[in-house]
């Protein structure tokens, strides 16, 4: 049996599939939070996690550590998964995201030609300078809350999004997957 979201019901709509699998993943430690301002691809010029499309034959977390230590060229340690945003633009692409969160890292993290790293107050986060939906369930990994979100854009422009919480680790929707 799942565990009950904290909302009325699971925030991503039946029978949703995603074209592709990718990561997110946050360092969280001594009242910041390691975000990127992403250079190129989706998001080119935003603010975000370290992260991208999980390869054939990768799991979520190899693909996680393989596109921070690509991108900033530093290692989490000990990441763990805390939430999945269902990520849809009108056009046509839909992205299930698959987030994780660390307290530490082996290094620190430097500039590449994919990204630059911002360390950033938890209490002050630039949400005017990341995708729409960020604001909703960026929260939740800052607090290490697991949660599911489903996020619809048209364009940059976001016109629906939902966040369930989840209390029970243990029986979280993708412990099932």
């Amino acid at each position: 049996m799942r565990a009950q979201p904290l909302a009325t019901e699971r925030p991503i709509p039946d029978g949703w599939a995603p074209d592709l699998h990718a990561t997110l993943l946050f360092i969280v430690r001594g009242g910041e939070i390691l975000l990127i301002h992403k250079k190129r691809g989706l998001g080119a010029g935003k603010l975000n996690g370290a992260g991208g499309k999980v390869e054939p034959g990768e799991s979520t977390l190899e693909a996680a550590m393989r596109e921070f230590e690509e991108e900033l060229r530093a290692r989490p340690v000990a990441p763990r998964k805390v939430g999945e945003v269902a990520f849809e633009v009108l056009s046509g692409m839909s992205i299930l995201i698959h987030v994780f969160r660390a307290d530490t890292l082996e290094g620190e993290p430097v500039e590449t030609s994919e990204a630059t790293p911002v360390w950033t107050p938890v209490d002050d986060i630039p949400y005017d300078r990341m995708w729409e939906d960020d604001r909703h369930w960026l929260p939740h990994v800052i607090e290490n809350r697991p949660f599911e979100a489903y996020a619809r854009f048209e364009g940059d422009d976001m016109v629906h999004c939902r966040v369930a919480r989840f209390s029970d680790t243990d029986r979280l929707p993708w412990k099932s997957r």
